[in-house]
C-alpha cells in the first residue's frame, strides 16, 4: 500500500470517529435533560374510600393517574377493641361485603401502583393506651392485612404494600405500633410505612412515630392549617414548613399533601396553576421530594385536578 493510500485511509477513521463522537455526544445532550428530570420526578398519591361515588378501587387504578393509594379508613382499632374498617357507601365489612375489594388490590399491583391501609382519619374510635396495645394492634394487621394468616381478612386475601398513619388522636404510642410493622418486613415482603401528619411541626400524634426514622413516605397535610398552607400572599409560610419538615424527618420521601378540590378542605386549596409554577419549583430542589398527595379521589374525580397537575409533578 502506498503511503498516501495510509495516509488517505488514517484521515479518512478520523474524520468518521469525529463524526460519531459528535453524534454520539449530541444524542447524550438531547437526552440529558429527560434524564435529569426523571431523577426528580414525583407521582400522584391518592386516598380513596370514603365515598362510594369515587368509582370501585380498580377504577382509580385504570385512570392511571396515581402511583399509590391509599383505602382509607380503619378507624377502629385500640383499647382492647376489635378493629374495624370503615369504606363508607362502597361496601359493608360487618358482613363480609368488602372482600370484593382484594380484587381491586390485586388490579393495581398488577400495574405497579403500591396500595396501603390508612388507619385513624379525623373520626372513628382508635388510639393506642400502651406499647403492648400497639403491638397488638400490629399484629392484627399483619395478620388481616398484609403477609400473615387470618380466617377473617376483611378485604379478602389480598396482600397490602403497608399501612398509612393518618392519626389524628390517641395517644404516645405509635412509635411502638411503627416499630413492630417495622419488624415483620424481615419475614420476606417489605412492609412500607407512610404518615400523614398535620403541616406544623411537629405533628402532636405522630412525632414519636416519625422520629424512629421508619417511614418511606410522609405527605404532609398542608390544608386545615392556615400558619402553614401555600398561599399567594404569603407563600414562605409553606416553604419554611417544607423546609423544617424535610429537614428534621429522616424519611424516604416527602409529598405536597393538599385538597383535590375546594369542597375537599376548610382551607389549604391550591389554584394548579400556582401549583405548577410556585410550590413544585419549590419543593423539586429538595433531594426527598417525592410527588402530591391529593385527598380525595371522590373530589378529584369532579375537579380534575390530578389531571391537571400530573404533567408537572
Amino acid at each position: 500500500m502506498s503511503l498516501w493510500h495510509q495516509t488517505h485511509n488514517t484521515t479518512t477513521m478520523a474524520a468518521s470517529f469525529t463524526k460519531f463522537c459528535s453524534q454520539a455526544l449530541t444524542i447524550f445532550l438531547l437526552l440529558l435533560p429527560a434524564l435529569f428530570s426523571q431523577s426528580y420526578a414525583g407521582v400522584v398519591v391518592v386516598y380513596w374510600g370514603q365515598n362510594g361515588g369515587e368509582g370501585s378501587l380498580t377504577d382509580t387504578c385504570n385512570t392511571g393517574k396515581y402511583r399509590i393509594v391509599n383505602i382509607g379508613f380503619l378507624s377502629k382499632f385500640g383499647n382492647g377493641q376489635r378493629p374495624e374498617i370503615n369504606l363508607a357507601g362502597h361496601c359493608n365489612p360487618a358482613s363480609n361485603g368488602c372482600q370484593g375489594v382484594g380484587a381491586g388490590i390485586k388490579n393495581c399491583q398488577s400495574k405497579g401502583i403500591k396500595v396501603l391501609l390508612s388507619i385513624g382519619g379525623g373520626a372513628g374510635n382508635y388510639g393506642l393506651s400502651s406499647d403492648a396495645d400497639a403491638n397488638s394492634v400490629a399484629d392484627y394487621l399483619w395478620n388481616n392485612f398484609l403477609g400473615g394468616q387470618s380466617n377473617s381478612r376483611p378485604l379478602g386475601n389480598a396482600v397490602l404494600d403497608g399501612i398509612d398513619f393518618d392519626i389524628e388522636k390517641g395517644g404516645p404510642f405509635y412509635a411502638a405500633l411503627a416499630r413492630r410493622l417495622s419488624d415483620y418486613s424481615k419475614r420476606g415482603k417489605k412492609v412500607y410505612l407512610s404518615a400523614a401528619p398535620q403541616c406544623p411541626f411537629p405533628d402532636q400524634y405522630l412525632n414519636g412515630a416519625l422520629s424512629t426514622g421508619l417511614f418511606d413516605y410522609v405527605w404532609v397535610q398542608f390544608y386545615n392549617n392556615p400558619q402553614c398552607e401555600f398561599t399567594t400572599g404569603n407563600p414562605n409560610a409553606f416553604k419554611n414548613s417544607w423546609n423544617k419538615w424535610t429537614s428534621s424527618i429522616k424519611a424516604g420521601q416527602f409529598f405536597v399533601g393538599l385538597p383535590a378540590s375546594s369542597q375537599a378542605a376548610g382551607s389549604g386549596f391550591v389554584n394548579p396553576n400556582d401549583l405548577k409554577n410556585q410550590v413544585l419549583p419549590f419543593v423539586k430542589g429538595s433531594p426527598k421530594y417525592g410527588g402530591v398527595m391529593l385527598y380525595d379521589k371522590f373530589n378529584d374525580d369532579r375537579s380534575g385536578y390530578s389531571s391537571q397537575i400530573r404533567g408537572s409533578v
